[in-house]
Parts: structure tokens; sequence; C-alpha cells
């Protein structure tokens, strides 16, 4: 079993069916999900990525159309951020040029030994904390 933490803007790609460039995000997310579930990967998210998706949209439809793919299963995890993690997290966004969300969510990747899976091109200034593929390179 693999361990993903799921960045806001995969969730993002499911949720609006969005396409770019020709590129069908949306699908993309929904094989990466779909994958997950035939395997019993785990999938990670936290508090950062609910926030970040309900300032577009409602938390029943992020249940619904988002979590609802992992209903009857263990196969989906809320991780919380501790006050140390934010703090180093803050240090890194600093040094690095990065925000402070994406320094979060690469920090609770590597603390809980998961793959980040997004499309932020930022994620490849955070290799050495966490390693981060798209959805279609892990599919």
């Amino acid at each position: 079993m693999a361990k993903y933490y799921v960045d806001t803007n995969i969730w993002l790609d499911l949720l609006e069916s969005r396409n770019s460039f020709l590129k069908p995000y949306g699908e993309f997310a929904f094989q990466f999900f779909k994958k997950c579930l035939e395997r019993k990967d785990l999938v990670l998210y936290s508090q950062i990525v609910l926030d970040e998706l309900t300032l577009r949209h409602s938390l029943e439809d992020v249940e619904k159309h988002c979590f609802g793919l992992f209903q009857r299963t263990n196969l989906l995890e809320f991780v919380p951020a501790a006050e140390w993690q934010k703090n180093e997290a803050v240090r890194i966004a600093l040094s690095r040029g990065v925000s402070k969300s994406d320094a979060v969510h690469a920090i609770l990747a590597r603390d809980n030994n998961a793959v980040v899976i997004t499309r932020d091109k930022h994620f490849n200034l955070l290799q050495d904390i966490a390693k981060s593929l798209s959805p279609e390179e892990v599919c």
C-alpha cells in the first residue's frame, strides 16, 4: 500500500472537471483516485486542503464529490498539522520562496511517509522534504 498526500489543486481538478491545454486534468485526477482505490493506497489530506477547497465550494460538495469516492473504505485519512510543523513550514517558506501552505503540505507528506500528488511547480523546490508526482505519473 502506497501513501499519497493530495494537494488542493488535484482535488479541484476532480471537483471542477478541469482541463488545460487539451489535457483532461479532471479525468487524470479521477483515474488517480480510482487507481488508489483499486490498489488500496492511502490518500491523506489536511485542514489546509479543506480550507482551500471550501473557499470555492461548499463543504457538502467537497464531501460528496471528492471524499465520497472513499465512502465505506478506510483509505482516506485526515492528518493534522502540529504547531512545530507549522513553525518549520514558516522557516522553509521564507528560505525557499514558497508558500507556507506548500511547505506544510510537504512536511505533512514527509512526516507521514507519503508522496505529494500535485501539479504545483513550487514542489520542485521541496523535493528534499517530500517527493512529488502528478496524478498521471502515478497511473
